[in-house]
């Protein structure tokens, strides 16, 4: 009889839950709990054509290096003085040149052979013509103000000299481009603190000299005590050929 408190419980094996299972088959459609289940994604296996986290990545491309412009800029800039110089030497020499030809007063040695112009005498250099008029030796120093007056190291040689601009523009001169030689060929720079100090030149340190305009120059050396100037090379320019001039 059925104990009308328990209803009939159904048996395994029949409706509604089917036949029951036997041990160790895997039953078609159930999740088997431990085995694999073919078409469903098992964790902890790789899936093929999904990314795997911790996979390495593509390296980054690296940047190009800029070329660096500035050895160029500094190639143009030496390329630009160059051709600087170049074309003032050639104009100095230009007008060296033409200055035997102009009816006026040659270089030193168009005038005389090889032998070169002394003092009062007319000779030119590029766009200058110059006239050394005296020379003063053997001062221990220059300068008539206390606050400006120069010592000599050796002593004081005074060059005094005319200039004249032979061209049709104004150009500059500087007297520090006026070279001074003793009676053993050694070359001395002038000394612009003493030119300045002594006074009585027109142009002590560089100016312009208008077409036409003459102006005097007092160049002071400072020589051993025991040299001799011998000549002076006077020159338009720093670039320039240059012309003699005997001192003795």
């Amino acid at each position: 009889m059925t104990d009308p408190q328990n209803p009939v419980q159904p048996q395994q094996g029949s409706e509604p839950y089917g036949p029951a299972p036997q041990d160790g088959v895997p039953q078609s459609g159930v999740p088997q709990y431990g085995a694999p289940q073919y078409g469903a994604p098992q964790y902890g296996a790789p899936q093929y054509g999904a990314p795997q986290y911790g996979a390495p990545q593509q390296p980054m491309p690296v940047p190009k290096k800029r070329k660096r412009k500035w050895p160029w800029i500094v190639g143009a800039l030496v390329v630009l003085f160059i051709i600087i110089v170049a074309a003032v030497s050639a104009g100095g020499s230009d007008d060296s040149a033409s200055s035997g030809t102009s009816g006026g007063p040659a270089t030193a040695t168009e005038e005389n052979g090889d032998q070169a112009a002394g003092l009062n005498t007319p000779v030119r250099d590029g766009k200058f013509e110059f006239v050394v008029t005296g020379v003063e030796k053997g001062l221990a120093s220059v300068g008539d103000n206390p606050y400006l007056t120069e010592q000599a190291q050796g002593q004081f040689v005074v060059v005094t000299m005319t200039v004249k601009n032979i061209s049709d523009q104004a150009y500059g001169f500087s007297p520090s481009d006026q070279k001074l030689f003793d009676g053993q060929g050694r070359s001395f720079e002038p000394s612009t603190s003493a030119q300045i100090a002594l006074g009585g030149s027109d142009i002590p340190v560089w100016d312009n000299i208008n077409p036409g305009n003459t102006v005097t120059a007092k160049v002071v050396y400072d020589m051993p005590q025991d040299a001799v100037p011998a000549s002076i090379e006077l020159h338009d320019s720093a670039f320039s050929g240059g012309v003699t001039v005997n001192l003795a």
